[in-house]
C-alpha cells in the first residue's frame, strides 16, 4: 500500500512538472513580419552585432565575388529569380510569415512564393550530410523561454540578403526566437559557414505580430513575362546599396 501511495505520488508529482514546463513554453502561434532593411543587406548599420564591425568576416578574395552578384543583381539574385529564400533572409523579407505550434514540431510558412519548414522539437536528428534543401534542415529546442533553431543542409545557390553576400552549402544557422513583448519577438540568427567566413557572425531584428482583424497570407506568385524576364515585387530592389 505505502509502495502504490509513493508511485502515485511521484507519478503526480511528475505530471505538475511536466504541466508547468508546458504553461512556461511561449506561444509563437500567429503572423510576424520583421523590421528594418536586414533583407536588403546584413551589413547595414545594427544589424550585425557581434564583434565584426558591422561586416560579414568572409574569407580574402570573397569581395569581389560580391560585387559581381551585386552588379547583377537582376539577374542572379535567387529571390528575383523566384527560388526559396533560405536562411536567415526568409524571416528578414519584407512579408509575413505564419508560425503553427504543438508538441513535437512548429512549422513556419511564409508568403513569398509559398515557402515552408517544418522545425521538428522531438528531439530526432538531421538528415545526412549531403541531403540539401533550399530551406535547409531544422530540428529545434527549448533553451527557457527562446525557441533554438539548428539548420543545416543547405543549398549553395541562395544569398544571405539582396546584396549579394553569398554562402556555400556548409552554411550552419542557428536561430533564436525571443517573445519579449505580448507581440514582439526578437530574432537572433548565428551563420558560420567554413568555406567562405572567417567566423561566424551573429544578426538581430525585431519581429512583430500582425493584430489587423483578419489579417491573412495572400498568394504570392512570381513568374516570368513574354521575354523570360522574372517579375517580383519592386521592393526587394528599391533601398539596395552595394
Amino acid at each position: 500500500m505505502r509502495t502504490t501511495f509513493l508511485l502515485l505520488l511521484a507519478a503526480s508529482a511528475w505530471a505538475q512538472t511536466q504541466t508547468k514546463a508546458q504553461s512556461q513554453t511561449p506561444d509563437l502561434r500567429g503572423i510576424w513580419q520583421a523590421s528594418g532593411t536586414a533583407h536588403l543587406n546584413l551589413e547595414n548599420k545594427g544589424v550585425i552585432v557581434d564583434p565584426a564591425n558591422g561586416k560579414i568576416p568572409y574569407k580574402a578574395g570573397a569581395r569581389a565575388t560580391i560585387e559581381s552578384n551585386f552588379k547583377d543583381r537582376a539577374k542572379l539574385d535567387p529571390v528575383l529569380g523566384c527560388f526559396q529564400p533560405a536562411l536567415p533572409r526568409a524571416t528578414l523579407l519584407p512579408e509575413p510569415f505564419q508560425i503553427f505550434q504543438n508538441e513535437d514540431r512548429i512549422a513556419i510558412v511564409y508568403q513569398h512564393v509559398h515557402a515552408y519548414r517544418v522545425i521538428f522539437t522531438d528531439g530526432r536528428p538531421h538528415y545526412d550530410e549531403g541531403i540539401e534543401f533550399y530551406m535547409g534542415d531544422s530540428r529545434g529546442r527549448w533553451d527557457g523561454g527562446t525557441l533554438v533553431v539548428d539548420a543545416t543542409n543547405f543549398k549553395a545557390e541562395t544569398w544571405l540578403d539582396g546584396a549579394g553576400h553569398f554562402h556555400s552549402n556548409k552554411l550552419h544557422v542557428v536561430e533564436r526566437f525571443t517573445p519579449n513583448a505580448p507581440n514582439t519577438m526578437r530574432y537572433e540568427a548565428t551563420v558560420e559557414d567554413p568555406e567562405v567566413l572567417e567566423r561566424p557572425f551573429t544578426i538581430r531584428v525585431e519581429l512583430k505580430r500582425h493584430v489587423e482583424p483578419n489579417f491573412q497570407l495572400v498568394e504570392h506568385e512570381c513568374d516570368r513575362d513574354a521575354k523570360g524576364i522574372y517579375r517580383h515585387p519592386a521592393q526587394f530592389l528599391k533601398g539596395l546599396t552595394p
